[in-house]
């Protein structure tokens, strides 16, 4: 946008973008008397007074009106670029040329906190002759190759987070100069040489890239890193980490039976071969015999254990499976649809995982499973629970997750005693970030559908982890919304659900609304209750509450949280956006998550509307 503001300053922002964020002025003439903008009929573009006088010139270059057509356009890549044409179709120079733009670089001039910058997030800009030209550094596509503006994406395995096996090796690193990442660090080292640098983001699983200064600063920055330039002015080096040639080394995991058994065929062959004529009578045979064994094992091992191309995940047998959950001794839990068990890898040195077994009697299990191993084998956050493998043996349908040792939210939060209302609110944040990494920060964008208490769970260090992704919906970069059937737990269902109405990721933000009040409250979003019919149902009973300015009704025996009452009635006005009836309403996870930090003033919310009720 490029507006004349009331304080008289000429200024070039964008608007609303990233989605819902505060304008960012990346260009202004910095003035406070500025009173009309005037693109005259001699082709100079200013910023004039009051009294006429130009105060700062936008376009220098004056032409001759009686022999170039002119034009000003705010472009595309948000440049405003004053273009100049020929009227005499004699001239060899007929097209339109660029006469001068603002800013002189776009590359360096946005540099936000929130959005990709000038050439979107996972690239860098650098100037060219006719404007900013968008590049991904390797390792990296663009989104759209149409449109380079979008930003890029991996094109390979992330790095596992698995500390006994961190795979340094398969990872190595871009050497820029002259290019810069601004903002974005979430760790800054200072008096450190570059092989340091260079050696902590490749043993660090969330390092993307390294900036590292001729000072001895190192700036680490996770995925996606954003506001990517290149110009001879910056100084420093930047280490962009990608994936080496790995794409064959993941398929070969449950391929290490195929390459024995043919090396057993030479050996075989070779000791057959140099043996006497008597048994040269039976070699035929016996070459038959082994060849059709090993092709009969071959092909049972590929129809069990088929490999999804692109996934950081280990192929199990329903044997390794067994034996590591004791025959499936310990239950740590039963849904509707699985089973999970509590097993130790004794391959990884005593490591307690998760197995999630898929009941063979549900029909749709095989998509369940697809789903499950689809949305979360190419993530990789901190707030989600990560697959570590997968069996696809037969009918058997299983998933290996890390242990999470303090069980599931629903246990934590609705038990006694009542957690700290810190604790609380520590887990609602790290909620919101991995729900806004799933819609906004992944390759794929991921609708989860079934956020709830029992699919969130807490680490040793009660950081929360979202589970569950047997219901997950994975959208194109291209595709915001998608018609499917009714998902997710009943209560925690988006009114859209039942209206036949597209679905988005606003259908999780509403579940994250009802999760985010029982989280403050302590209490079951439905909860009988004999001596008030009005306090069944939290969503209304806290809307109520909160309208009457009596927020402490909905507390017991929760001094702490009573104490903190300006902000436990800021989380519950959060809530409330996040569960509005209508989705366009409904904030999106990365506004959710800036005003649970602070960064985002929290409006006075509307009526959710009673259709809150009608559903349950």
């Amino acid at each position: 946008m490029l507006a004349l503001q009331s304080g008289g300053d000429l200024v070039l922002s964008t608007t609303n973008f990233p989605q819902d964020s505060a304008n960012y002025a990346y260009w202004s003439t910095k003035t406070d008397i500025g009173f009309q903008v005037i693109f005259n009929q001699s082709g100079l573009i200013y910023l004039a007074s009051r009294n006429g006088s130009v105060l700062n010139p936008i376009s220098r270059h004056a032409v001759s009106i009686q022999d170039f057509y002119q034009r000003a356009t705010l472009e595309y890549n948000v440049v405003l670029r004053h273009y100049v044409y020929p009227k005499s179709t004699s001239s060899s120079a007929g097209r339109w040329s660029t006469s001068t733009f603002v800013p002189p670089n776009i590359c360096t001039s946005i540099w936000e906190d929130l959005g990709g910058g000038a050439c979107g997030f996972n690239s860098f800009c650098r100037l060219g002759d006719e404007g900013p030209i968008c590049k991904c550094p390797k390792g990296y596509n663009s989104i759209d190759p149409n449109d380079a503006l979008r930003g890029c994406k991996q094109n390979f395995v992330p790095q596992s987070c698995d500390q006994a096996s961190p795979e340094t090796d398969l990872f190595d690193f871009q050497e820029m100069q002259n290019t810069n990442f601004p903002r974005g660090d979430y760790e800054h080292f200072q008096g450190v040489t570059e092989d340091w640098c260079r050696q902590n983001c490749l043993d660090d699983c969330f390092c993307a890239v390294a900036i590292f200064s001729v000072e001895g600063n190192c700036f680490k920055k996770r995925l996606p890193f954003s506001n990517g330039m290149m110009d001879s002015s910056l100084s420093g080096k930047t280490l962009i980490k990608f994936g080496k040639d790995n794409s064959t080394s993941k398929s070969a995991g449950c391929a290490n039976t195929k390459k024995k058994d043919n090396s057993t065929l030479i050996l075989v062959g070779s000791v057959l071969l140099s043996s006497s004529g008597v048994l040269n009578f039976l070699l035929p045979v016996i070459i038959y015999l082994v060849v059709s064994r090993v092709y009969s094992r071959n092909a049972k091992v590929n129809q069990s254990h088929p490999v999804i191309s692109g996934m950081n995940l280990k192929c199990f047998t329903y044997e390794e499976i067994k034996k590591a959950t004791n025959e499936f001794k310990e239950e740590l839990g039963r849904g509707a649809s699985a089973t999970v068990f509590k097993g130790v890898l004794v391959s990884d040195n005593g490591k307690c995982v998760a197995v999630k077994s898929l009941d063979t009697e549900v029909r749709e299990n095989d998509l369940e499973f697809k789903a499950e191993v689809s949305a979360i084998g190419r993530t990789n956050h901190r707030n989600l629970v990560q697959l570590l493998g997968f069996c696809n043996e037969g009918q058997h349908r299983i998933l290996v997750y890390e242990f999470m040792s303090n069980g599931s939210l629903a246990s934590f939060v609705f038990g006694d005693p009542v957690p700290h209302w810190y604790q609380r609110r520590q887990i609602a944040l790290g909620i919101a970030r991995g729900l806004l990494y799933l819609h906004e920060e992944c390759s794929s964008q991921i609708v989860h559908c079934d956020i709830k208490p029992q699919n969130i769970l807490l680490d040793d260090y009660f950081t929360a982890r979202i589970s569950d992704f047997g219901l997950a919906k994975l959208l194109r970069m291209d595709q915001t919304r998608t018609m499917t059937a009714i998902r997710g737990t009943k209560g925690y269902v988006a009114p859209e659900w039942f209206r036949s109405l597209p679905i988005t990721v606003k259908v999780d933000v509403y579940s994250y609304g009802i999760l985010l009040l029982e989280i403050i409250f302590c209490r079951k979003h439905f909860q009988a209750v004999a001596e008030d019919e009005d306090q069944m149902i939290l969503a209304d009973w806290a809307y109520d509450c909160y309208k009457q300015k009596k927020l402490h009704r909905l507390f017991k025996n929760d001094d702490e949280a009573i104490n903190d009452i300006n902000k436990m009635e800021k989380y519950v006005m959060i809530a409330i956006w996040c569960i509005q009836e209508d989705p366009s309403l409904r904030p999106t996870m990365k506004k959710v998550t800036l005003m649970l930090e602070g960064t985002v003033e929290v409006s006075a919310p509307p009526d959710p509307s009673s259709f809150i009720s009608s559903i349950l």
